[in-house]
């Protein structure tokens, strides 16, 4: 098992949280019309929350995103769950944590490049 407390980790992990979340929604919006389809989401958040300790270092082994059906959507007349709006919505604050991720990314990388070039 690999403990970590390394930032890096962690964005990389959310990174890929996140990509696999887009490929859900992007699922889930192609079977919009597939009759007795249920959407996918992915559990994250939740999984991190229980895998950080009280010193905020993780079990980086522990934290692979989950791809899941939820079950807890409003069924249509062909049993399909999936709803444009909804999508839409996740897309929406799927893309927000996304950029989050990258833009965190990017400032260690700077942090880390100005520390290189202090003479």
């Amino acid at each position: 098992m690999s403990r970590t407390e390394n930032i890096f980790d962690f964005l990389d992990v959310g990174i890929r949280a996140e990509n696999l979340r887009q490929k859900s929604i992007a699922n889930n919006i192609a079977n919009l019309d597939t009759p007795g389809y249920r959407r996918l989401d992915v559990k994250f958040e939740e999984i991190l929350a229980k895998t950080l300790d009280d010193d905020g270092s993780a079990d980086i082994d522990d934290l692979e995103p989950l791809l899941y059906n939820p079950k807890n959507t409003p069924v249509n007349e062909d049993g399909n769950d999936v709803t444009m709006e909804n999508e839409v919505g996740q897309l929406i604050q799927n893309s927000v944590k996304y950029r989050a991720y990258i833009r965190m990314l990017n400032k260690k990388y700077q942090q880390i490049q100005s520390a290189i070039d202090i003479k």
